[in-house]
Parts: C-alpha cells; sequence; structure tokens
C-alpha cells in the first residue's frame, strides 16, 4: 500500500528528532523512542487537520518530545542545542536553572507521556509587531493556545524552515512568575531561544500558536 503523505511526513520527523539526538535526551535508544512515539501515527492519521494546508505559517502536526523515560521533563537547554539551521546549532540564551523555571501557563494542559501529537500549528506572522499579551489576548478568544518552550523547540527541530528572517516567534504558552516570554529567532545566522518583554512588540517576532494537544493512546 502507497504511504499518504501525513504518513511520509510522520517518519520525516521521527527521522528528524532521531538524527538530533532527541532519544538520547529522554533516555532511550533510537528504536525504543521510534516505537514509543509510533502509537502517535493513528492519532495523526485520524484526524483531518493532519492533512490540512492553510498557508505558509501552517503546519498540520509536529511530534513533541515532552519527557524522559522516567516522566521527568526533557531538558530545554540540551534539546535547543541540538537544533540547527542550515550547519548553524542553535543555542539557548538562558541559564539551565533559569530556563527550567519556565512551566505552562493555565489552562494549557500538557499530555502525559514521552511525546505527543501538536495539531494546527501557526507560527503567527499576523502578530508581527502585536506585543506577547495582546497576541494570547486574541489567539484565546479564537480557542487557540501558544505553544511551550518544548513544543517550539520540536517544531524547530523537525522543521527548521518555519524560523524564517524577521518571521520569528514567541513562545506563549512558557512563563516562570515574570514578566518574560521566550522566543525563538535567528541570531548570527544560529537558532536562538531567548526572551522578550510581554509588553513589548517586534517587528520581526509573532506569536506561534496551535489547534490542540493529542496525548499517546
Amino acid at each position: 500500500m502507497t504511504a499518504t503523505p501525513t504518513e511520509i511526513e510522520f517518519d520525516r520527523q521521527i527521522t528528524a528528532l532521531t538524527e538530533a539526538g532527541c532519544p538520547g535526551l529522554t533516555g532511550l535508544t533510537d528504536a525504543d523512542f521510534a516505537a514509543a512515539l509510533e502509537p502517535l501515527r493513528e492519532v495523526v492519521l485520524a484526524h483531518p487537520e493532519s492533512a490540512a494546508d492553510h498557508g505558509e505559517d501552517h503546519i498540520p502536526f509536529v511530534l513533541v518530545v515532552a519527557r524522559t523515560a522516567t516522566g521527568a521533563s526533557v531538558d530545554a537547554y540540551e534539546a535547543m542545542a541540538r537544533t540547527r539551521l542550515g550547519t548553524k546549532q542553535g543555542f539557548a540564551d538562558f541559564e539551565p536553572a533559569d530556563l527550567a523555571r519556565f512551566r505552562p501557563i493555565d489552562p494549557v494542559e500538557i499530555p502525559d507521556g514521552i511525546g505527543y501529537a501538536l495539531l494546527n500549528i501557526d507560527t503567527g506572522t499576523e502578530y508581527l509587531n502585536v506585543t506577547p499579551a495582546a497576541a494570547l489576548a486574541s489567539l484565546t478568544a479564537m480557542e487557540r493556545t501558544g505553544l511551550s518552550v518544548a513544543e517550539g523547540i520540536s517544531l524547530l527541530t523537525v522543521r527548521p524552515d518555519m524560523l524564517r528572517k524577521n518571521r520569528c516567534f514567541s513562545l506563549l504558552s512558557s512563563r516562570c512568575g515574570d514578566k518574560r516570554v521566550p522566543a525563538l529567532w535567528i541570531s548570527q545566522r544560529r537558532p536562538k531561544l531567548g526572551w522578550c518583554w510581554n509588553g513589548n512588540p517586534h517587528t520581526w517576532l509573532g506569536s506561534a500558536s496551535t489547534g490542540g494537544r493529542v496525548p499517546l493512546p
């Protein structure tokens, strides 16, 4: 039977995550990592959004690496170091302990397990030059949520082409109790995880969002 485009993309994302070293972040072998995420294939195939195309800011689905085999959160600092734009390695402009303080905001619920499927993602060009605070209010009204740090890193890992000059994006759903909002942008041709203030707009920075999160069955 001929594989569908969604199945081909699923396999491509598993390969991209594996080649980036994500299995090591979870404490699993490459084979066990792929096996752990395999049940998401049917989940993604069963969702109509997985094959939709809504323009250049849209990604139908992303496989998110969330936790280790022992249930701890994947180390975002190390995960960011495994991202690439071409040959340029990504980096986090945080101290590791500071980055680890960022947690999903209410009412965002992160599914249990090693990973999950993020659906109907938009990198948020329409929110260029809009404050993160205003973007969050707009997305909430549309029943969408911003991305977390882990989701942004997973998106960047499997679709580095979506981090584009002057079309970078905030990760609205991870906060640590202050006014900082994590964001992904390009610095010296490298992917950078940094932060901006909740009330500051930037002409080159939008706000990414998702239509939903689907757990492992």
